[in-house]
């Protein structure tokens, strides 16, 4: 009897989410026929940089997280991991840098959340560590960008370093 209420009871939730799905209303349809329907444009700007031929432009309506680099085959454990970049800003906001970090199998992160890039800044260094102990070595690292707000902001001189612990 157990069994047969189940198969009962699964063909009922079936006919439900049917009939619900038919019932869907459509709110909006996004078109992306036009890019600047997203409301974000990355560009490299060789009239604004500090080194090389061009620094990063991304110009956004809203919040976004911009993914700058992934990284594997670091050389590093029991050490301090430093996410460096030098960043000018034409915000309504802040940004700061976040580094992902996969070690044996996990998910760890670092936002540099202490010193970020607001409103309307000049070149300003901006960084975020990780700490590694002994025994713990990154599978890969993301290094990204996080802009909370909307505006411009120019990215250019990436440095990732290893410093001591002590």
């Amino acid at each position: 009897m157990k069994k047969t209420s189940f198969v009962v009871a699964g063909v009922i939730a079936v006919v439900f989410l049917v009939q619900a799905s038919t019932l869907a209303q459509e709110l909006k349809k996004l078109s992306l026929d036009d890019v600047s329907s997203i409301g974000l444009t990355i560009q490299n700007d060789a009239g604004i940089k500090t080194e090389g031929k061009a620094s990063i432009k991304i110009t956004t309506v809203w919040p976004t997280t911009i993914c700058l680099s992934e990284v594997s085959g670091l050389d590093i454990e029991e050490s301090k991991l430093v996410f460096k970049a030098k960043v000018k800003t034409e915000l309504e906001g802040e940004a700061f840098l976040e580094m992902w970090v996969q070690v044996g199998g996990g998910q760890y992160f670092s936002k540099g959340l202490n010193d970020p890039a607001k409103g309307k800044s000049d070149w300003k260094t901006i960084q975020t560590p990780f700490m590694f102990q002994k025994g713990q070595k990154p599978d890969k690292v993301t290094l990204n960008i996080v802009i909370n707000g909307k505006g411009t902001v120019w990215v250019d001189d990436i440095v990732l370093s290893k410093e001591s612990l002590k």
